[in-house]
């Protein structure tokens, strides 16, 4: 079956940067989209970054404009999120996810603790 990995997180300070990774068990193209989500404690889950798997513009949050980056890597089969200039609200768990027409694939997630 298909899985997603992701790998990357921790702990940093307020200022610092990390780069998470999702590696997915077979090609990207297999998906139409694929994206960070995170879901902090109290908090509903919400989109950080989406990308397409084929061209396009990528999508992001309005709260990590300027600070995150979403990029993919097809020969790896691997998405990343850059995430720079870290602030304590960013703390959450992150999770990759895949789409292919009606279905969602969920990564396990990955913790990302940001301290000030």
């Amino acid at each position: 079956q298909v899985q997603l990995v992701e790998s990357g997180g921790g702990l940093v300070q307020a200022g610092g940067s990390l780069r998470l990774s999702c590696a997915a068990s077979g090609s990207i193209f297999s998906f139409n989209i694929m994206g960070w989500y995170r879901q902090a404690p109290g908090k509903q889950r919400e989109m950080v970054a989406t990308i397409t798997t084929s061209m396009g513009p990528s999508n992001y949050a309005d709260s990590v404009k300027g600070r995150f980056t979403i990029s993919r890597d097809s020969a790896k089969n691997t998405v990343y999120l850059q995430m720079n200039s870290l602030k304590p609200e960013d703390t959450a768990i992150y999770r990759c996810a895949a789409d292919r027409g009606f279905n969602r694939i969920w990564g396990q997630g990955t913790q990302v603790t940001v301290s000030s």
